[in-house]
């Protein structure tokens, strides 16, 4: 957000400044979470590779003994299979962060109403890291629910500030030579 659009949506240099002090704390706050997550992150992955190092040493070490080697083979198994839930959980929070900005840049109103009618089987990342299989989705949503979206201020709609709908001539002239009257 800058200075500049809002200064053309018209706004006071107060209240420019009031939006860009609540703009500059919601940031610093996502920064902090990000900074967060990103430590807790490198944090898993070094203890992982560490366990994984620590392993391998283990086993070298180990060269005769059937039974440990079974036993280290099994923790190695158990190591993969925790990497591969990491992963997966964390391709998990990628899509559903960027399905979350995908639906705030539609215009959604509710995101959780609209997520809910969304078949996320089908929406993932292509090669680039672009989602796919969203946008045919939410055209279909828009066409069945378009009220979930914010179309805006729509032109021609004029609702006469609460009073009767304006007569349309001819067929005031059609009434009067039928004899209805209101």
């Amino acid at each position: 957000m800058k200075r500049d659009q809002l200064k053309d949506l018209q706004l006071t240099d107060e209240q420019i400044e009031q939006i860009m002090k609540l703009n500059g704390h919601d940031i610093e706050k996502a920064k902090g979470s990000f900074e967060t997550l990103q430590a807790e992150n490198e944090a898993l992955k070094k203890q992982t590779a560490d366990y994984e190092a620590s392993l391998k040493s283990f086993k070298k070490s180990a060269k005769d003994n059937e039974e440990l080697t079974a036993q280290i083979e099994e923790l190695q198994n158990q190591s993969k299979k925790q990497k591969d839930e990491f992963e997966a959980t964390v391709h998990g929070l990628k899509l559903n962060s960027a399905v979350k900005d995908a639906l705030a840049s539609a215009h959604v109103r509710n995101a959780k109403a609209v997520k809910g009618l969304l078949d996320m089987d089908k929406v993932d990342f292509d090669k680039e890291g672009n989602l796919t299989g969203l946008d045919d989705q939410l055209a279909a949503i828009r066409e069945s629910d378009g009220y979930l979206f914010d179309e805006g201020n729509r032109p021609g709609y004029d609702p006469a500030n609460g009073q009767p709908a304006k007569a349309d001539p001819v067929q005031a002239m059609v009434d009067v030579f039928k004899g209805v009257t209101n």
